[in-house]
């Protein structure tokens, strides 16, 4: 069994303009690239992309458009050195679909949990990144780590977790410091 990196994309990987439908505006967030393929490097993740893709089932975009932008920011990290190892999407939403379908829907476990058995993952050595509230509570509802990417100092993200009684493990600024994080708690775990 090994780790993974359970990403969302998104705002995580990618800046996010909201709606992602054209891959050619696809931007890497910078650092992401470079800490990614060191992370992998020296512990050997899984790198799973878990997203939320609403846009499909409010009718902004389409499954592939979805698919076209997954591929482009699977194609700009490997044009880094970071391969991906699965993406996994919900296009559903409570609101346009029944609750069968959007049961995929961050903040529930089931993308993670689906891929933890599909790549056999060891979920105790694992975090979910992400940028949103959502992302964290599905990180917490499947038992593992969460980093809250906040690149905004007043992030409404913190306070919502926060007023619900639920935190993230570290909040970081940027790639840089998930890095440093996650390579301080693997030395801190095997001491």
């Amino acid at each position: 069994m090994r780790p993974a990196l359970f990403l969302d994309r998104d705002g995580t990987i990618n800046h996010d303009p909201g709606y992602i439908r054209d891959p050619e505006i696809v931007r890497l967030i910078d650092g992401v690239a470079e800490n990614l393929k060191d992370l992998k490097r020296k512990f050997d993740f899984k790198l799973i992309i878990i997203s939320n893709q609403a846009g499909v089932a409010k009718g902004l975009m389409t499954i592939e458009d979805v698919e076209a932008v997954n591929k482009r920011v699977k194609d700009l990290l490997e044009e880094n050195g970071v391969a991906i190892d699965d993406i996994y999407y919900c296009p559903y939403h409570p609101d346009f679909d029944p609750p069968e379908k959007s049961k995929c829907r961050k903040p529930s476990p089931f993308m993670i949990l689906q891929a933890a058995k599909d790549h056999d993952i060891d979920l105790s050595k694992s975090f979910m990144i992400g940028d949103r509230a959502s992302d964290i509570e599905a990180g917490i509802n499947a038992n593992i780590k969460t980093i809250l990417i906040s690149q905004q100092k007043e992030n409404g993200e913190i306070e919502n977790l926060i007023n619900d009684g639920k935190k993230p493990n570290f909040v970081a600024a940027d790639f840089y410091e998930i890095n440093k994080y996650i390579t301080q708690t693997f030395a801190e775990e095997n001491n």
